[in-house]
């Protein structure tokens, strides 16, 4: 790489922290400063929902008993109003359905309030914020709004390690009992870019669940930015080709696909306290890091070092420049952080935590046990 490159690299990396340093919460997307191993066409323009990280308020009516009660494998939609203020004040109405989504979270035991799918007609959202949306889903406050906060952070975190990732928009909601037996009830949540709409917005197309894919059939470098991430944020709860908080994005069917990962309530960077590793990792909690990825070439590797290194200042200001974390949370998330960096900094450290579990992967990988069934 040449002086002026790297030179232009690290300006790159100065003027977007400087920009951070105005911003509440979630960051800016930084720029790669090394090439995909596959270049793709420009993206279209984004999705006006999610391209201002300023806190969206709405209300949103639905009969609450009606939808807390139907949280089985069989549930079904329920009517609903979501209301929201235009650039003037003025309230601007649209009429849709919502659903109780998600696996765990979706159990009563596990969440009080479970997270939700939107469904819109294209009909009700000409000339309003939804107007380019049809599905979104909304991560509710479940146990308590914390985690909420932590894990949109997260999906800001691997929004800088590779722009071609799912969008988010944190938000408050004022949840309302359409049947007035319930006073309304406001909560952070963040809703989630549909997973087609990332595809699309990317030049790609999801790859189907069916279609079997390893980690080694995948693009390099940006896999291997995604296991060297979900380490980083201590998460072992994804897999690739059992497509377990997964999505395989491909341009057509030559070029092999990318990854894109989401769902990071597990991670030990949230905390979340139902999350509990599997008994198959051997591992006693979940901010124990355990790499899950496959070995790469030494090139991957250092690129992917020096990806990390460079971007640095902004995955730390994901956490300092976020006043909605509490001071105790955020110092932990610093030490956590340094752990990561000075395990890949260290040649030694790296090569046993990393490369080496990395090999044995490949060789005979751990499978969690109920992935295969999902």
């Amino acid at each position: 790489m040449s002086k002026k490159s790297l030179a232009g690299m690290m300006l790159g990396v100065v003027v977007c922290h400087f920009n951070l340093l105005f911003i509440g919460c979630p960051p800016l997307q930084a720029q790669a400063p090394i090439p995909y191993t596959q270049s793709l066409p420009a993206q279209p323009e984004e999705n006006p929902l999610f391209a201002s990280d300023d806190v969206f308020e709405f209300k949103l009516a639905f009969n609450y008993k009606e939808l807390m009660n139907d949280r089985g494998e069989k549930r079904g939609y329920h009517k609903a109003t979501l209301t929201y203020p235009d650039k003037s004040g003025a309230p601007i109405q649209v009429n849709l359905k919502v659903m109780a989504r998600g696996n765990r979270r979706r159990n009563p035991a596990v969440c009080r309030f479970p997270p939700l799918m939107l469904n819109f007609s294209r009909k009700s959202t000409p000339h309003t914020v939804f107007e380019k949306v049809n599905k979104l889903k909304l991560v509710t406050h479940c146990i308590g709004e914390d985690l909420i906060i932590r894990e949109y952070l997260v999906y800001k975190l691997y929004n800088i390690v590779d722009e071609r990732s799912f969008r988010v928009r944190l938000c408050q909601i004022a949840y309302t009992d359409m049947k007035g037996r319930r006073n309304p009830e406001t909560r952070y949540g963040f809703l989630i870019e549909d997973d087609k709409e990332m595809a699309k917005r990317n030049q790609g197309k999801l790859i189907p669940k069916a279609r079997v894919v390893r980690m080694d059939r995948t693009d390099a470098y940006t896999m291997a930015k995604l296991a060297l991430f979900q380490y980083m944020i201590g998460n072992t709860d994804w897999s690739v080709p059992f497509r377990h908080n997964i999505k395989l994005i491909s341009p057509d069917t030559i070029v092999a696909p990318f990854p894109v990962p989401y769902d990071f309530d597990y991670a030990g960077i949230v905390g979340a306290p139902y999350a509990l590793p599997p008994p198959e990792l051997g591992i006693k909690s979940a901010r124990q890091r355990l790499y899950r990825g496959y070995s790469f070439s030494d090139k991957t590797y250092r690129e992917v070092i020096n990806f990390f290194n460079i971007h640095r200042a902004d995955i730390y200001k994901v956490y300092t420049g976020c006043d909605l974390l509490d001071k105790k949370y955020r110092k932990q998330t610093v030490a956590y952080l340094d752990d990561f960096y000075k395990t890949i900094n260290n040649p030694k450290a790296f090569r046993n935590s990393i490369v080496k579990v990395g090999q044995r992967n490949q060789e005979k990988y751990v499978v969690v046990t109920g992935l295969e069934k999902e």
